[in-house]
């Protein structure tokens, strides 16, 4: 039997107001010729790369954090994860002369204080969509959380010494950036970031962005509202634990269930699911009940096409589409973010990272062949940053 996981402690908040829902590249061209050869495998040492040392938590990271990156000079090269080619986790490399990248008008550039994996990173490091993708090499990494040092010409908002979030490629599948958020600088459009919610830490705000916003165009795309009931396959990942959350205090679903196996019940609860179906033990398809929609993250869509009612929907994120099921790709949005951030904020919606990390930044090779497993609970986050 698995062992029980930890699950979040839950705090009661005052409620939000109410909201209204409606429905390039910063690097120079020229690729580097080679790439360091200096990563060093899981058991190995590095003078280089120890462990880093045992991260600062809540406001006292992020004052740190702040003051560093408002203190320091900006400098011409940087720490970053590089792959040159597609492949496995030994593809990985740390390179510490990558170029930190030029400011576009409208861009803000991050000092990266944490950054967060996604089931999308292994796929495009393993050439998937390598069609659409930018140039190689790559710099991995969607999820940001981190301090601006410097702005765009055209940015409105922003400002440095700011700590936000996002996610920093507006389409996930087309033409990603090319160097992306594992890193120690990334530059990305004002329009793609929010301010970070002020109760939340980097490490916890890092592992948000792609997730949420899955998971609320999700909802939107379904047309779900209030009244309506949910079913959420993998109620314990990294989406469908904010499925949940989303599902049940933003948009005011009359019943919510997820699946889970055996040492996730707990967790699926504490989200506020109604009902938390033990997938090892009972299949959800044969279940009496039926559902306006399922968000199906896991890749069931043949089966969770059965367990909607008449009418109902079905969104899949990954595995064959079933009729009347339907794909999206996410569309990465601040004013999303910008949205959601009083659920964040009065604790109605939590950040549920994975009790096995955060993973430090010499570690990203191990965080990756972890969320390969498919077993992580929440997000994978990548803390702290040098």
């Amino acid at each position: 039997m698995r062992a029980t996981l930890p699950t979040p402690h839950l705090q009661s908040f005052p409620s939000p107001p109410p909201l209204s829902f409606k429905p390039s590249l910063a690097f120079p061209e020229t690729r580097r010729k080679s790439l360091s050869t200096n990563f060093v495998p899981k058991g190995a040492s590095s003078p280089s790369f120890a462990r880093l040392p045992l991260r600062v938590r809540a406001s006292s990271q992020a004052a740190s954090a702040t003051e560093a990156a408002k203190s320091t000079a900006l400098p011409s090269q940087m720490k970053a994860w590089v792959y040159g080619e597609y492949g496995g986790v030994d593809v990985l490399k740390i390179d510490e002369k990558v170029g930190v990248p030029e400011v576009k008008e409208d861009q803000v550039l991050i000092k990266v204080v944490a950054a967060a994996l996604n089931p999308v990173d292994a796929k495009r490091r393993q050439g998937k969509f390598k069609a659409t993708d930018s140039p190689l090499p790559t710099v991995p990494g969607y999820d940001v959380a981190g301090v601006v040092v410097k702005v765009g010409s055209q940015v409105k908002e922003l400002k440095e010494g700011d700590e936000v979030y996002g996610n920093i490629n507006e389409k996930a599948l087309e033409g990603p950036k090319q160097f992306g958020s594992l890193a120690e600088y990334t530059a990305v459009e004002e329009k793609l970031v929010a301010l970070k919610p002020k109760n939340l830490d980097f490490a916890q705000a890092a592992g948000l962005p792609l997730a949420i916003e899955t998971a609320y165009e999700g909802l939107e795309r379904t047309g779900f509202s209030a009244g309506k009931s949910i079913l959420v396959l993998n109620g314990a990942g990294g989406v469908g634990s904010l499925v949940i959350q989303l599902a049940k205090q933003v948009f005011g679903a009359s019943k919510v269930a997820a699946t889970s196996s055996t040492g996730k019940l707990e967790l699926l609860k504490s989200l506020g699911a109604d009902l938390a179906i033990d997938y090892t033990k009972e299949n959800f398809e044969d279940l009496e009940e039926k559902f306006d929609v399922v968000f199906d993250a896991i890749g069931q869509c043949d089966k969770a096409v059965k367990a909607i009612k008449e009418g109902g929907s079905v969104v899949a994120l990954t595995g064959a589409v079933t009729p009347p099921g339907f794909r999206f790709v996410v569309t990465s949005n601040g004013e999303v973010l910008k949205k959601l951030n009083p659920y964040l904020e009065s604790g109605k919606v939590k950040p549920v990272v994975d009790p096995k990390g955060p993973f430090p930044f010499a570690q990203v090779a191990e965080a990756f062949s972890y969320i390969e497993t498919n077993r992580a609970v929440g997000k994978v986050v990548i803390h702290p940053i040098p």
